[in-house]
């Protein structure tokens, strides 16, 4: 039983491995290792403390931080004692904290730095649950209070307390049922809903990947995504299974950084990442000259022909061969060494990415196995690998789970990687899960004659125009998403005789514009109300919708001057739009849009009135 635990497993991890790093942090803008010994002495510390605090099997303890090394030592260390890791987003709002911390019942949390601290301490003093916090910063300023302990003071208690016997009675008794953790979903259609994980859902997502990727204590990942969601978090178990060597990435805006100082090997993401490096690489080319623009698309097709022959195992020519060479060298290499020059393989899910940026990327040399699964899965439900993929697709069913299509065309899932339950809401589960274990997914999709998945939309994202079309708005949004000028997109148009859509521009795409074609304003609200900068996003739009059919196309769109935010409650910590909350917040803006006189809709897109006119 003890096999398959996550924390024994990274114990044998530690004493393999001993004065070889595991994990690297930013400190004073240079990276500090932890090796694997220390971080085993660490994680026993932690679960030594916890003990001694009296903390019981099967406990919730909350971790609310952004990523560090002290996040994932802290997650071994609370199961260690057969606690139950709750993940907290950083980013999350007092009022989310708080109602997680009464949902899940939590007691002791640990905590990231002054920001989560200041939340939370507002929470302490005044809450009937919560007792205690561990504070991960120690340049954290807190109050003097017994209740709360920075983190190495909290270690320092485990060491002078420790009880090697008791840690090892209580590991004993641990099962492949016990809850790992509870992972809170983003709550894009209502109040986050606590998602219970066994171990043995963990060790199922290793079962499933070990056949198909290829990993050794040699390989580098970087964590970027939140661990506080299970896509990160279940990829950093299963590479520190193999003894890989983990980076933290505290800030995600610096990642394109961190890929230059790490040079990873191995990165999970979501597709907006991809869109965003995709859409950066091809504004360069917008003013190249045409011999530029030329030899890069030359260099494209030559990667894809000779990427996909060595897929096929065909015979690569001679001639091929130098001109891949050739190819490599004046282009294809550039694109690698954004990413650090030895990435072997993206991991994508989350949204839809399109497969025309998986075959940039592919003809670079880059694999991006994209996937998909949700965090009631553990998340993998299917995905590409290296000698079986179809770009386009999240790929094929794992091995550890089922796959069947409702006649409604929902997705369907059982398996072992299937969640135990939501915390303590048992008329939701069922909801959800039928009794002989089939998951509903909430998706729509289908499995092709080659057995890979496509997933169409999310079941209740359908757009229903008046006249009776379904829009599925993430394609959409994904399509016109990956333009450089634009950083966020969302569709309207339930109910509504056509589809209209919220934009905010990547500003700083936007203000070189600006300065280019000498656009004098004072303020961004300013900006995206002028007339040249509309007609500016019009022509892309149009431009973008050639592929669309007319009733998908956007007849009607208005120019944010501020971001969809976590904050406002817009959008999630993994950038999934809150599409209620969206439209609640800008009623007005999508209300003129709809009118007869829509002002900066109409007034400043002659061209677009026409255009809608027509069709």
């Amino acid at each position: 039983m003890q096999k398959m635990h996550l924390t024994t497993m990274i114990l044998n991890q530690t004493q393999k491995h001993l004065d070889r790093a595991a994990l690297f942090h930013k400190e004073n803008h240079s990276w500090k290792s932890i090796t694997w010994r220390e971080m085993g002495k660490q994680i026993t510390s932690v679960s030594s403390a916890l003990l001694n605090w009296g903390v019981l099997p099967q406990e919730r303890i909350g971790i609310y931080s952004q990523n560090r090394p002290e996040w994932t030592i802290s997650d071994y260390g609370i199961m260690g004692v057969r606690g139950i890791t709750t993940t907290i987003y950083a980013t999350s709002s007092e009022i989310d904290l708080e109602y997680i911390i009464n949902d899940a019942q939590i007691e002791i949390l640990f905590i990231g730095g002054q920001e989560q601290y200041d939340k939370a301490i507002k929470i302490l003093s005044e809450n009937k649950t919560l007792k205690k916090m561990i504070v991960f910063d120690r340049s954290t300023k807190i109050q003097t209070d017994e209740k709360v302990i920075y983190f190495d003071d909290f270690i320092a208690q485990g060491l002078a307390n420790y009880n090697a016997q008791a840690l090892k009675q209580r590991l004993s008794e641990a099962s492949p049922e016990d809850i790992a953790t509870i992972i809170y979903t983003s709550g894009t259609t209502g109040r986050p809903k606590g998602v219970m994980l066994t171990q043995r859902n963990f060790f199922s997502q290793f079962k499933a990947l070990d056949p198909l990727f290829n990993f050794s204590e040699n390989d580098i990942e970087l964590c970027f995504l939140p661990l506080s969601h299970a896509y990160q978090k279940s990829s950093t178990h299963w590479t520190q299974s193999h003894g890989v060597t983990v980076y933290y990435c505290e800030n995600p805006k610096e990642v394109l950084d961190c890929f230059k100082e790490v040079r990873p090997t191995f990165m999970v993401g979501v597709p907006r990442l991809y869109e965003k490096m995709y859409a950066k690489v091809f504004a360069t080319l917008e003013n190249a000259s045409g011999f530029k623009r030329g030899l890069f698309e030359w260099a494209l097709e030559v990667g894809k022909e000779y990427q996909y022959k060595a897929f096929k195992k065909e015979n690569i020519s001679p001639y091929l061969r130098l001109k891949h060479t050739l190819a490599r060298k004046l282009v294809l290499n550039k694109i690698r060494n954004i990413m650090g020059g030895r990435l072997n393989f993206f991991s994508a899910g989350g949204a839809p990415l399109s497969s025309e940026i998986e075959e940039f990327f592919f003809a670079a040399g880059i694999f991006i196995a994209q996937g998909y699964g949700l965090t009631e899965t553990s998340p993998v439900v299917s995905c590409n690998r290296p000698d079986q993929f179809k770009f386009g697709t999240p790929g094929k069913v794992v091995n550890i789970c089922q796959v069947k299509i409702a006649p409604d065309g929902e997705i369907l899932v059982k398996g072992e990687n299937v969640m135990k339950g939501y915390y303590r809401k048992p008329e939701l589960t069922a909801e959800v899960l039928s009794p002989d274990g089939w998951f509903r997914t909430g998706d729509i999709g289908y499995l092709d004659s080659d057995g890979f998945l496509h997933i169409t939309d999310r079941k209740k994202d359908i757009i229903i125009t008046a006249g009776g079309k379904n829009i599925a708005p993430q394609p959409i949004e994904s399509h016109i998403g990956k333009d450089y000028y634009i950083e966020q997109i969302a569709l309207i148009g339930d109910k509504r005789k056509y589809i209209t859509a919220l934009i905010v521009p990547s500003f700083e795409a936007l203000e070189e514009f600006a300065q280019k074609h000498d656009i004098k304003y004072d303020t961004l609200s300013e900006l995206v109300k002028n007339e040249k900068v509309i007609q500016f996003y019009r022509q892309r739009l149009d431009e973008l919708s050639k592929p669309l059919s007319a009733y998908e196309r956007i007849k009607k769109f208005t120019l944010l001057s501020q971001p969809f935010s976590v904050e406002k409650g817009e959008i999630t910590p993994t950038l999934k739009l809150k599409r209620k909350v969206i439209e609640k917040n800008y009623r007005d803006e999508i209300e003129r849009m709809y009118s007869v006189d829509n002002g900066q809709a109409e007034d400043h897109q002659p061209q677009l009135l026409r255009q809608s006119a027509a069709l």
